[in-house]
């Protein structure tokens, strides 16, 4: 038997290596992610300070890259070639503006005194660390999990808090009338989904949610057969899965019982100093838009399943997708500008 010649197998071991070393990028964009919150910041500034126009164009580009951190994992998550522990990894980065949200309210309850960036840095290190050492060499599964009996009931779970879905996110785009308005509109909302009967339900739901979701995602990101709309369903999923719990822990956790405050509009936007200008609020910028984006767009993307399922066209389908994700783009747009203090009808 002739041996292979020597350049044969350092190109072999080339590629895997190159494939490998790539895989990583989503992990390294997760870890600069709060240095590019930091540096937006330093540009934009304090409350009341006047950026220049250089510094308004730099902050905005800096803002653009940290939005390209989820892209970037979601781009990479569909590669068949990566071994399902670096996929996950790259979908668990697709959640990277949620969880540093959520690492810093725990920080914070837990009066730690090391920086929320260090610690965001060693946890992501470790991840890498485990991606790598794990399933050397598996590329994952070629056939799709047998999740059948879990995902309806996350799909009947998904229908009935679509309701309060629908109503939590109207009531946020009443932000750009107002604080006033907003207040109004919560209040008569709470006096239904915070009525004693109610609210254990949604609550039992909404955790539900976001466990089933964790675990579609991590039974469909062992497949290497993912096309792209399931690459987006099960990161939008993933996003969705951290952001369902990090959310209620910081209303009812941090908030209620830690902080003993209501959770209205001033606790929302980060008030006194804002979205904008607040050192610690600005990660909340890219949670919020992208948990109003991804909970729209999650459901479009399942409702196209639903479609195909049951005859519809395929092109058809596929453009009520496209014009579903841009409305769930524009509506995330909007509650994001009132959070920012746009109002309509303002005089400029």
């Amino acid at each position: 038997m002739t041996p292979l010649p020597s350049r044969d197998l350092a190109g072999g071991e080339a590629t895997e290596r190159r494939l490998g070393l790539s895989a990583f990028a989503p992990a390294l964009g997760a870890a600069c992610y709060p240095f590019l919150l930091d540096a937006f910041h330093f540009l934009a500034g304090p409350p009341g300070f006047k950026p220049s126009a250089p510094a308004i164009a730099g902050a905005t580009l800096v803002l653009i890259a940290a939005f390209s951190v989820p892209a970037l994992g979601l781009a990479l998550a569909g590669r068949p070639e990566i071994r399902a522990s670096l996929r996950r990894l790259a979908f668990a980065s697709v959640a990277s503006p949620t969880l540093y949200v959520f690492l810093g309210v725990i920080q914070t309850m837990a009066r730690s005194r090391l920086p929320d960036e260090l610690v965001w840095c060693v946890v992501w290190v470790a991840g890498a660390l485990w991606a790598w050492s794990a399933g050397r060499g598996d590329g994952g599964s070629q056939a799709p999990p047998e999740v059948g009996r879990m995902r309806m009931a996350h799909g009947i779970s998904a229908a009935i808090i679509v309701l309060f879905v629908t109503f939590h996110l109207a009531n946020h785009l009443f932000g750009l009338i107002g604080p006033d308005a907003h207040a109004a509109v919560m209040k008569l909302g709470r006096t239904v989904y915070r009525a004693p009967v109610i609210q254990p339900i949604l609550v039992t739901l909404m955790l539900f949610q976001a466990a089933s979701g964790l675990y579609l995602a991590w039974r469909w990101s062992a497949s290497s057969i993912l096309d792209f709309f399931r690459t987006y369903q099960i990161a939008s999923g993933f996003y969705l899965g951290v952001y369902i719990p990090g959310h209620m822990n910081s209303v009812f956790v941090y908030a209620r019982w830690y902080q003993h405050i209501q959770t209205g509009w001033n606790f929302a936007i980060g008030a006194p100093d804002g979205l904008i200008h607040g050192a610690w609020s600005i990660r909340l910028l890219p949670h919020y838009a992208l948990g109003a984006f991804f909970v729209l767009s999650h459901l479009v993307t399942g409702l196209r399943v639903i479609l195909l399922a049951h005859g519809f066209e395929r092109r058809l389908a596929d453009r009520m997708w496209i014009a579903g994700v841009s409305a769930s783009a524009i509506v995330s747009a909007a509650i994001i500008a009132g959070m920012c203090g746009l109002r309509l009808g303002a005089s400029w």
